[in-house]
């Protein structure tokens, strides 16, 4: 059985592990803190530091083999220490590193590790503790990089071979049977000791303006910080103590498994510490990012709620926070580009996420955009547009790009190039203030119902614009259908009727047709009749289309887009409407409008009828076609007041007591009003939730 000699085992007694007091070592150790107003940048020493660990441990295996007669061919590692760091590094005090080098050589041979430790904390007290152990690391490192140095050079340098006799190295590398077994004791401390060393430089890298030194989370990593600092010290210590015993130079001393234990020790302190850091770091970071979130967010609402003349600045801060100098894509060039071709011009902000982008929508936006362009005589008119896809940051970019890249190709306009680095902050302005959720949404002082209702005509999307557009419209089919079919003005000018009429049941759509026609035909009324489908138009809608024209009940619309413009248009008109604080009971148009829209919420369908700008007559499907069918009774009444007002007065005449409207407003487009009446009868309607899928 090996016996353990009498000085190893005192060494082997100077561990304070179990003994110790870690509150009162705390204590001590601060006791010999006294920073003062120097400052050193210690991060590019620390990479110094690493990168001769890093080196080391490459070497050793090759060192070992060498030294066993083996074959060895040593690659050049790149250089991983930029000249600027260098120049950094030489900036700290030589002196101080070399006091500490010297310290830490000549008394780690002494039985009171602590001592040694505590001296050379003493001889740092004017740094920060930071600082501190980034130099007792540093000059550790010197005198291990010197050791390694020498023993690289060794076979080969006849110098260094000297060199290595004087300092015992030659026999340490002569008698290698277990050597690399006791420098991985060493390599293992020296990686936990780097992992607290860097994790208590983040902490002094963390800026003060996003976080309060006072923040709970801070004032608990202050209490552990201390104490890492000493371990980190005395493992230093400790290592160059073992250095010391394998090369034979504390004579009568070699390394046992009582020496390894003690490293294995520290290493395991260091490590318990680790965690404890890597936790409070992590707390703290995040306590940083959201003040620094919330910085970004009240910067954001201030540049949009002031008016600049430029407006770089707000869209810098939206969207350029990576400093990335070329954050646009071209849709119509399809090449990266710098933010400024949007200086000092009117932009849209066209917000979505990449799954709720209606085809319909993208179609009459290319049509605008375009339009807006062609006129050469209003360029000072034309205004840009930049899509901002909303993205779930969880889902894996790989996923993500091939269907942003589908969008951006069928845009002439502006996008986000990589809508991913979107901070935060900008994600929650867009979803507080702006009020998105998932339908896509115009930004510019409510421009998108602007857009719809009256395209580029409101150029430049306006508060005040929109007020002075509406007080020049009337309720009547020209602003109900715009210009939805290419023959209706022409249809007004000749004074013909024109129906437009919608809903899903084709039972009564075959009804309507053939009944109005053939009214029409009595009483020689030259009629046009338009089918205008219902909102979110599918594939139920495109199959109605289609059938019409087979059958030549009426006119259609051509596509399924220009159904989705005639319906998003009333919705917008609904919604800027009530942007404007207008009601049912006071203004006429909101309260036609909402009458359509409660039309279309019903069954089984509706109808308006109009000539030329006078008035309308307008009702659901069974109470219009009953006016039809029962004609005789209100035709006569038609030669005083003319036939449209006749058959207004009949269907209001046909209205009963007890009715059921509904009406659907589109989700995401503002808030729910908290109370809406009744289009026919002004009683406030009862308000429910309803989740609708509409996947046709």
């Amino acid at each position: 059985m090996e016996m353990v000699p009498r000085k190893m085992q005192s060494r082997a007694s100077r561990h304070i592990f179990s003994a110790s007091d870690d509150t009162t070592m705390t204590k001590n150790v601060r006791a010999t803190h006294a920073p003062d107003d120097r400052h050193v940048e210690v991060r590019p020493l620390l990479n110094v530091v690493q990168d001769i660990f890093l080196r080391v441990a490459s070497l050793i295996p090759d060192i070992v083999k060498f030294a066993q007669g083996k074959p060895v061919q040593m690659d050049a590692m790149k250089d991983s220490i930029q000249q600027s760091n260098l120049t950094e590094v030489l900036d700290i005090s030589y002196h101080t590193i070399n006091r500490v080098s010297c310290e830490i050589c000549c008394k780690c041979s002494s039985a009171d590790v602590h001592a040694t430790t505590m001296g050379i904390l003493n001889m740092l007290s004017g740094y920060s503790w930071d600082a501190k152990v980034v130099i007792a690391l540093a000059a550790f490192a010197a005198n291990f990089g010197e050791f390694w140095l020498v023993a690289q050079l060794y076979a080969t340098n006849r110098l260094a071979k000297s060199v290595a006799k004087l300092k015992h190295i030659h026999e340490t590398l002569e008698q290698v049977d277990d050597l690399g077994l006791k420098f991985e004791t060493i390599n293992n401390l020296l990686k936990v000791m780097l992992d607290v060393t860097n994790y208590i430089v983040e902490f002094h890298e963390l800026p003060s303006r996003y976080i309060d030194p006072e923040a709970p989370e801070m004032l608990t990593a202050s209490t552990l910080i201390p104490g890492a600092v000493y371990w980190t010290i005395r493992s230093s210590v400790s290592c160059a103590s073992h250095l010391l015993g394998i090369t034979g130079l504390i004579h009568g001393y070699m390394t046992t498994v009582v020496e390894s234990w003690e490293l294995s020790s520290l290493a395991h302190k260091l490590d318990n510490l680790n965690g404890h850091l890597r936790k409070q770091l992590t707390l703290c970071q995040l306590h940083l990012d959201d003040n620094k979130q919330r910085e970004a967010f009240e910067t954001l609402r201030l540049l949009f709620e002031t008016p600049h003349q430029d407006n770089l600045k707000a869209l810098k801060a939206m969207f350029c926070s990576n400093d990335d100098p070329l954050p646009l894509f071209d849709g119509s060039s399809k090449q990266r580009v710098s933010i400024d071709v949007l200086r000092r011009k009117i932009v849209l902000l066209y917000i979505s996420d990449l799954h709720n982008v209606p085809d319909q929508e993208l179609v009459i936006f290319e049509q605008m955009y375009l339009e807006s362009r062609q006129d050469s005589t209003r360029l000072e008119s034309q205004y840009e547009l930049v899509w901002i896809p909303v993205v779930d940051k969880e889902i894996p970019w790989t996923e993500l790009k091939p269907k942003l890249e589908k969008l951006q190709s069928t845009m002439s306009w502006y996008s986000i190039y990589d809508p991913s680095v979107l901070e935060p902050a900008t994600i929650r302005y867009i979803k507080e203030v702006w009020l998105f959720k998932a339908k896509p949404i115009l930004v510019n002082l409510n421009a998108l119902p602007m857009m719809w209702i009256w395209g580029s005509s409101a150029y430049p999307f306006s508060s005040s614009k929109e007020e002075a557009l509406w007080n020049n419209e009337t309720w009547g089919l020209l602003l109900l259908a715009d210009t939805i079919d290419p023959s209706l003005l022409y249809w007004i000018s000749e004074g013909k009727y024109i129906c437009l009429y919608g809903g899903d049941d084709m039972d009564w759509i075959r009804k309507f047709t053939s009944t109005a026609h053939s009214l029409a035909k009595a009483l020689q009324l030259p009629l046009e009749m338009i089918y205008v489908g219902k909102s979110n138009p599918g594939k139920k809608v495109q199959e109605i289309n289609n059938a019409i024209q087979e059958e030549k009940l009426s006119t259609v619309l051509p596509d399924l887009a220009i159904i989705w413009f005639f319906w998003v248009r009333l919705e917008s008109m609904w919604q800027s409407k009530s942007q404007h604080s207008k009601t049912v009971e006071e203004d006429h148009i909101m309260h036609e409008v909402m009458r359509i829209l409660t039309y279309d919420s019903g069954d089984p369908g509706w109808a308006v009828i109009s000539q030329g700008t006078g008035r309308m007559a307008q009702g659901k499907g069974d109470t219009f076609l009953r006016c039809l069918n029962e004609h005789e009774q209100w035709i006569a009444t038609a030669k005083d007041k003319g036939i449209l007002p006749a058959m207004a007065d009949y269907i209001q005449g046909l209205h009963t007591p007890h009715h059921c409207n509904r009406l659907i407003l589109p989700g995401g487009s503002g808030e729910v009003p908290d109370r809406v009446v009744c289009a026919e009868c002004g009683r406030t309607m009862d308000k429910f939730y309803m989740y609708r899928c509409c996947n046709e």
